[in-house]
C-alpha cells in the first residue's frame, strides 16, 4: 500500500493529522486503523497495530505538508522532529535579560 495511491480516499481529519505530523515514521494505532479502513489494499501493522511508513510515504507526506504550508523546511535539511529553532536570549553584561527596561536595570544594580 502506498499513501500516495490512497491519499484521495482518506478522510480530511486523517489527512490533516498526517500533514501536521510530517516527521512521524510510525503511525499510531488509531491512525493506522483509519487508513486501513479507507484503503483498498491491506496495510502492514506491527504487533501493536502501528504501521511503519516507507521512505516513499514519508517523502510524499513531507511534500504535501510543504505544499500546504504546515512546514517550511527544505527536504535536504534534516531536523529532529521538525522542531522550530530555539530562540536566543541575550544578556546584558550585568546579567540582566536584554528585554529589561533600562530604568529597572539601573534600580536593581544600585541595590
Amino acid at each position: 500500500m502506498s499513501l500516495k495511491d490512497e491519499w484521495d480516499r482518506l478522510d480530511s481529519e486523517t489527512r490533516s493529522w498526517l500533514l501536521e505530523n510530517p516527521g512521524c515514521l510510525v503511525l499510531p494505532h488509531a491512525m493506522s486503523a483509519r487508513i486501513s479502513k479507507a484503503a483498498h489494499e491491506d496495510i502492514d501493522h506491527d504487533q501493536h497495530g502501528q504501521a511503519v511508513l516507507s521512505r516513499a510515504d514519508h517523502d510524499f507526506i513531507r511534500e504535501k505538508a510543504e505544499a500546504a504550508g504546515t512546514i517550511r523546511v527544505p527536504a535536504t535539511d534534516h531536523q529532529f522532529f521538525d522542531t522550530a529553532a530555539v530562540p536566543v536570549i541575550r544578556r546584558w553584561p550585568s546579567g540582566k535579560l536584554a528585554g529589561t527596561p533600562p530604568d529597572e536595570a539601573r534600580q536593581d544594580q544600585s541595590i
